[in-house]
């Protein structure tokens, strides 16, 4: 189906979230939780699936459902849909600090690579799907690069991530970075897990073992600050625990 046409407004510099406006009838599609307030007249429901096949049967649903189960997101997606005599409004933030991506799919091909945690919410019509990076060092090293999330569709998509975003156009480089900092890829776009380098580097580099590699021609989206790192490093900022009582 053709997706929805929504408008939308992001907020903020930084802890950024996103105003989506729908026209009457009009319906957004957003992850568990994600919701941040809505204008009266939106209802929403929770459904086991995007929407984007109207017609899909309840074997359907349920596949979709163990995909996104199996890339630990939640198996039930939220559907806000205007019911309303006029334009309304809802906001959406995701569940860590960060900035928002705003995508038009018509404009990236129709489809796109990400992250499995990078999704926020789009307009309906949009298709989630998983992908598994065929690549063995990716499956056994690349930690958040095996599982990635395609979404493909003609409306807005709006992903989330930590830090500054940075768009990237390659054309036919390789770009070698952290496995946590893609947040999204052009489906043109070769990913691949390689070595840091020589055994030295990689135990005393501090930069990790491996790094994700983004080949071909297309666009690039990284992260400065994935959440992971910051997780890590409260981990490790936190003190032991006293044994005195």
């Amino acid at each position: 189906m053709r997706s929805h046409e929504v408008d939308y407004r992001i907020v903020g510099e930084d802890l950024q979230f996103v105003e989506v406006e729908l026209d009457p009838q009009e319906t957004v599609v957003a992850e568990s939780g994600a919701m941040m307030y809505v204008e009266d007249g939106i209802t929403f429901e929770v459904k086991m699936g995007d929407g984007s096949e109207p017609k899909q049967g309840a074997w359907g649903k349920l596949k979709s459902a163990g995909k996104r189960a199996i890339s630990g997101e939640s198996v039930f997606l939220s559907h806000f849909t205007n019911h309303g005599g006029g334009r309304r409004t809802v906001a959406f933030a995701a569940p860590y600090p960060g900035k928002i991506v705003p995508l038009d799919l018509a404009q990236v091909g129709g489809r796109i690579r990400a992250q499995k945690d990078a999704f926020l919410c789009a307009a309906l019509g949009t298709k989630l799907d998983i992908s598994l990076n065929r690549k063995l060092g990716a499956g056994f090293f690349g930690g958040e690069g095996f599982i990635l999330q395609d979404i493909s569709g003609d409306g807005m998509a709006f992903l989330h991530a930590g830090g500054t975003i940075v768009e990237k156009r390659l054309v036919g480089e390789k770009l070698r970075i952290d496995t946590g900092c893609v947040v999204a890829f052009e489906p043109q776009i070769e990913f691949s897990i390689e070595r840091a380098g020589r055994a030295s580097t990689m135990f005393l580099g501090g930069e990790g073992l491996f790094l994700a590699t983004l080949e071909g021609t297309g666009r690039v989206w990284l992260q400065s600050l994935p959440f992971s790192k910051v997780v890590d490093e409260v981990i490790r900022h936190i003190p032991p625990p006293s044994n005195s009582g």
